[in-house]
């Protein structure tokens, strides 16, 4: 069992790079494009929410296909921070209440994968850049 753990473990790293990021992009694409429609509409353009959204759908899309993952994942880690600290903390202390649950989720997972890296899978193990 150990052994089969091993040999997956680079690829199970790809795939939580793969769908963190494809779940950030899907934020943004919401955000910036309006796809898929929400009920209050978007956030106005050059707003902060919009302007997370931007970072959201570039830096995630980047992060899904494995471009620059290192680098991509950490500012995505620091736009998550940013987001629960400037909306969510104020509106209570405990997560499960303040609606800043996926913010806390995204921003660790992001900082694990800007040390660990995107995995075997993406562009940039593609072209030899695993450590970028």
């Amino acid at each position: 069992m150990h052994a089969l753990s091993n040999q997956l473990a680079p690829y199970l790293l790809s795939l939580l790079r793969i769908v963190s990021a494809l779940v950030l992009f899907s934020y943004g694409t919401q955000k910036v494009i309006g796809f898929p429609a929400s009920n209050g509409g978007g956030p106005p353009v050059g707003s902060l929410p919009w302007i997370a959204g931007l970072f959201e759908l570039v830096l995630g899309f980047t992060l899904l296909v494995g471009f620059r993952s290192r680098l991509s994942a950490f500012i995505l880690s620091g736009v998550m921070a940013s987001a629960y600290f400037l909306r969510h903390a104020p509106q209570g202390f405990y997560p499960a209440q303040n609606g800043g649950t996926a913010a806390i989720i995204f921003c660790f997972v992001f900082l694990y994968l800007a040390a660990a890296g995107g995995g075997p899978v993406g562009l940039d193990a593609a072209r030899g850049d695993a450590k970028l």
